[in-house]
């Protein structure tokens, strides 16, 4: 097996490298104005286009970079170096927008991979969390279309966005379905913005939907395609959160390294001292083994010869892995620069606050740990192999 990056993937990893470098400017203002303003968005949005990472998850005839899963990896983990989930404005259109008609992508998918528009994804409700099944917001037909009734929170990018992609229980049978809804249709409000323990360049509001009518295509994928759709999407951007982690665990490791050998304490530099050479090289292995297991899995993906059911869990196994590693790492990296590490103007302080949301959204580390383990009961340790070449 040949583990080197190829050319292609080199020179994807070199264009992100340098987008990160481009975006990391912006981290001071994000953190200390809590967001960014309309004209730093917008360079942004030029610098994105510019590096041709635009909608990586999205093929090429559309408009996307159209990269493989492993692609997208390699550029995550360069993205995920930076601090105000910066990331984030390197847009990558919601997977489920893969399910649009022809009109629907035109409507909304392209201008999303253009720049022109934003989608945020609205499954959320204070009753239904990691159990989505608990919905309550419901579709009512209608002539000619649908009423929305419900609340939805922790809608990122709901800021921003200026369409929303709804999950509703449909109709009488409950079907959950997925709509497409433009921000300002009436019966819309954005009712609560949270204030969480991180800065993110976006916010996650809280909103209500009072009768809000829709028309018929609106649906997205078909009634009663909602959970699959939803799933569909959860593989690819646990990968992602793997790779994400794993670059942020890297940088916070380069600074907490230089700190080491620079900070002097005692006469020394405090990279002379074991019990911080020992914190330095738990962190090494806990980047170098999820990077491994982050890409492998991705590589699978794009194989395409493993089972989707074995593909979700061996993507939760990472999920789970990395976001709890860099948990680890990051908190070490901040005892190694001391009382600094608790300054918000040093980015390992950031990236404490923010690496805890990656235990907790697209699945808890407790949901990941079901999916596992439901995994091994009903099918054995199969998930532990690699696949076999034909």
């Amino acid at each position: 097996m040949d583990f080197r990056l190829t050319p292609r993937q080199a020179e994807l990893q070199r264009t992100a490298r340098e987008l990160t470098e481009t975006l990391t400017a912006y981290e001071t203002d994000c953190e200390e104005n809590n967001g960014l303003p309309a004209e730093a968005h917008a360079a942004i949005r030029d610098a994105v286009l510019a590096s041709g990472l635009q909608a990586v998850n999205m093929p090429r005839e559309w408009g996307g970079a159209g990269l493989t899963i492993l692609e997208q990896a390699i550029v995550q983990e360069e993205l995920g170096q930076l601090t105000g989930a910066l990331w984030d404005t390197v847009w990558r259109p919601a997977n489920a927008l893969r399910f649009c008609t022809p009109e629907q992508r035109a409507r909304y998918l392209e201008p999303v991979i253009r720049g022109e528009r934003r989608d945020c994804y609205a499954v959320t409700e204070p009753g239904a969390g990691s159990d989505p099944q608990n919905l309550a917001t419901t579709a009512t037909r209608t002539d000619g279309g649908w009423l929305l009734n419900g609340e939805k929170w922790f809608v990122t990018v709901g800021d921003h966005a200026d369409f929303m992609i709804v999950l509703a229980a449909a109709g009488p049978d409950r079907e959950p379905t997925l709509f497409l809804v433009d921000k300002d249709t009436p019966g819309i409000e954005m009712t609560r913005v949270p204030r969480f323990m991180h800065t993110f360049v976006y916010e996650h509001p809280e909103f209500t939907f009072t009768d809000v009518r829709v028309p018929e295509d609106a649906v997205l994928g078909g009634v009663g395609q909602g959970y699959d759709i939803t799933r569909s999407w959860f593989t690819e951007e646990r990968l992602m959160i793997a790779a994400r982690t794993t670059g942020a665990a890297e940088r916070a490791l380069q600074l907490a390294r230089d700190w080491a050998v620079e900070r002097r304490q005692f006469g020394s530099p405090i990279a002379d001292f074991q019990l911080v050479q020992g914190m330095l090289a738990d962190c090494a292995v806990d980047i170098a083994v999820n990077r491994a297991y982050a890409h492998q899995v991705a590589w699978e993906v794009d194989d395409g010869t493993v089972d989707r059911k074995t593909l979700h869990a061996k993507a939760a196994i990472a999920k789970l892995a990395a976001s709890e590693a860099a948990g680890r790492v990051i908190d070490r990296c901040v005892q190694i620069f001391g009382g600094r590490g608790y300054d918000r103007s040093y980015p390992v302080e950031r990236l404490y606050r923010e690496l805890r949301v990656d235990r907790i959204w697209e699945g808890t580390s407790e949901i990941q740990r079901l999916i596992i383990a439901g995994e091994l009961v009903k099918r054995g340790t199969g998930v532990l192999q690699m696949p076999t070449a034909s």
